[in-house]
């Protein structure tokens, strides 16, 4: 994860105590209902693009922020697929520190660019359909989100 200007500061202040932030999540399928998900660098898992809001802006800029910067996709958010929170939203990162995210989940469609790893927060870039999660070295909150996500986009 890279810190922010805002969440150093937060740290100098408070250390590695619990925080809690908001974030986003992208959802982008392709045509065939796979899911894109991209692996970190430090942590070698797989998530969905994302990350936390900074001060002041919209949760629709962030996530288009977000995408754009892990994957070099432009996209258009279309629908709050959820807001999930909680026990199985925290962690603990290498460093000690700890944060519990609250994240708002979008659908998006992608309107532009090209998928490219951004090679520093995130190594590789995949679209996986939903047989191939189980396999997958997933953030724990990716095991939660993603089956939810699939089995209300069946129903």
């Amino acid at each position: 994860m890279t810190m922010s200007n805002y969440i150093r500061n937060l740290r100098q202040h408070i250390g590695s105590a619990l925080l809690i932030l908001p974030s986003v999540t992208a959802i982008i399928f392709d045509e065939d209902s796979r899911i894109l998900l991209a692996k970190h660098a430090d942590t070698k898992q797989w998530v969905a693009p994302g990350g936390s809001i900074e001060p002041n802006e919209k949760p629709t800029d962030a996530v288009i922020r977000e995408v754009l910067e892990e994957t070099g996709l432009v996209v258009a958010p279309r629908n709050i697929l959820g807001v999930f929170g909680g026990r199985d939203f925290e962690v603990v990162y290498a460093n000690g520190d700890r944060v519990t995210y609250v994240m708002t989940v979008y659908e998006c469609q992608v309107t532009g660019g090209k998928l490219k790893p951004d090679h520093a927060e995130i190594t590789q870039l995949r679209y996986f359909g939903v047989a191939e999660l189980a396999d997958l070295n997933m953030a724990h909150w990716a095991t939660v989100v993603l089956p939810e996500i699939y089995a209300a986009r069946s129903s």
